[in-house]
């Protein structure tokens, strides 16, 4: 079978967004993506995020949209109205997201999918419907009850208004597996550890080679929706919530009570913060902050509403959890639109606080080593991908499991979607998609 002249490889991930292309007869290489803005940035990763604008035309008003970091730069920068949208792939499997209305019109998940993927393709120069695609996938969705069916229900009328309704769907650490297999030159059992934004998913695979053709056999699959972002949120509940308020209190005539918790639960995404602007919430907290005991705190957090700091807050947290991957200590420094937190966080501290993450992560890894009946001495390598395989407290899981001889890392943005592209110049996919 002669393969297709072009295969693309799409990492559709929680935080960020890659994609690969395979031409026939030259290696595979990843897309990058250089913006121009303020906001420069020239990366693999594109920052998997909508935002939605209206712009006055003859006789009304038209809704336009951008992505990546386009849709950052026009969030920040834009004057006009906006919604912004982050980490949808969340909401994939979810079947209480039914849709959400952005300016007047109501918008499923397959839209605001088939939308970004649009502004993808266009930034890349890729016309999809030329091409042979493979679709990475987790292993377990996020969400507390996922839909798996739904999701990929979801997934296929998106990509088909692509004229890629023949996509294949291949699980996340199998693309990686892949990537890593080129390496091999002996037969292996490989255990790869793929580590997103909003899941970790694990898969065992034997790679075995007959007569030059490399074939593999999946043994087994499990994740769990816990990953990169949750690390994040842990660093903001225990830092910066409680420089906003989150445990203070307020008085109602003659009472004594605490401030609600649940505004500070919209930091689990920091576009969940502009929405407060809209919701009323914005409204309720200045109403807090007359009453409360301190009311500086309150202040805080109604300004970082207000001036849309929610992406620098983020870029701040995310700054000082890498540095204490590399280090004992680190400084949380945001300082922005008159609102300064500045804050010594420790590496012991936070393993404290991803302490419960990582033994449900640490229970996905064991889920699929039981499913391959495969004991970790079984396994002859182990392939970490993404970020958060560079926390110490994740990585030492690994070494205590397989030995430190075992372990191997790639970049943390590209051996997948590489993988996957690779993946689409198989003669028989059917044995590469998830089933």
């Amino acid at each position: 079978m002669t393969p297709p002249p072009l295969t693309i490889g799409l990492d559709f991930g929680t935080s960020n967004t890659v994609l690969a292309l395979a031409p026939r007869g030259e290696p595979a290489h990843v897309v990058r993506f250089r913006h121009e803005g303020r906001h420069a940035s020239d990366s693999s990763a594109f920052i998997s995020a909508l935002c939605f604008w209206e712009e006055s035309v003859a006789g009304g008003k038209r809704t336009r949209n951008e992505a990546g970091p386009w849709a950052v730069e026009e969030f920040l920068e834009g004057l006009s109205a906006h919604r912004f949208i982050q980490s949808f792939k969340t909401f994939a499997a979810s079947a209480t997201f039914q849709d959400t209305r952005i300016f007047g019109a109501k918008y499923r998940f397959e839209d605001l999918l088939a939308a970004f993927l649009a502004r993808v393709f266009a930034h890349a120069g890729v016309d999809p419907a030329q091409a042979a695609l493979v679709v990475g996938r987790p292993v377990k969705f996020a969400g507390g009850n996922p839909d798996e069916k739904l999701a990929m229900e979801r997934y296929r009328s998106a990509f088909a208004r692509f004229g890629m309704g023949e996509a294949r769907y291949v699980y996340e650490p199998v693309g990686a597996a892949f990537f890593y297999a080129q390496r091999l030159r002996h037969d292996a059992t490989v255990l790869v550890a793929d580590f997103g934004g909003g899941t970790s998913d694990f898969s065992v695979i034997r790679f075995e080679g007959r007569d030059g053709d490399r074939r593999a056999r999946p043994l087994g699959h499990a994740g769990v929706g816990v990953a990169g972002d949750a690390f994040d949120y842990r660093i903001i509940d225990k830092v910066i919530s409680p420089r906003l308020g989150k445990g203070q209190n307020y008085k109602s005539f003659d009472k004594l009570l605490s401030l609600p918790t649940h505004y500070y639960a919209n930091f689990a995404r920091w576009n969940q913060l502009a929405m407060m602007k809209a919701n009323g919430d914005l409204k309720e907290l200045r109403q807090l902050a007359r009453v409360a005991v301190d009311p500086e705190p309150l202040e805080r957090f109604i300004e970082i509403i207000e001036q849309d700091l929610g992406f620098p807050l983020y870029r701040a947290v995310s700054q000082a959890k890498i540095a204490l991957s590399s280090a004992g200590e680190a400084v949380l420094r945001f300082h922005e639109a008159g609102v300064a937190i500045e804050e010594r966080i420790t590496r012991a501290q936070f393993e404290g606080w991803i302490e419960p993450d990582v033994e449900r992560i640490a229970g996905a890894l064991d889920d699929a080593l039981t499913l391959a009946r495969t004991r970790p001495d079984g396994v002859e390598r182990v392939f970490l991908t993404g970020g958060s395989s560079f926390i110490p407290a994740i990585r030492r899981l690994f070494v205590e499991r397989f030995g430190e001889a075992k372990l191997t890392a790639s970049d943390q943005f590209e051996s997948i979607a590489t993988g996957l592209a690779l993946i689409g110049r198989e003669p028989d996919l059917d044995r590469w998609a998830a089933h």
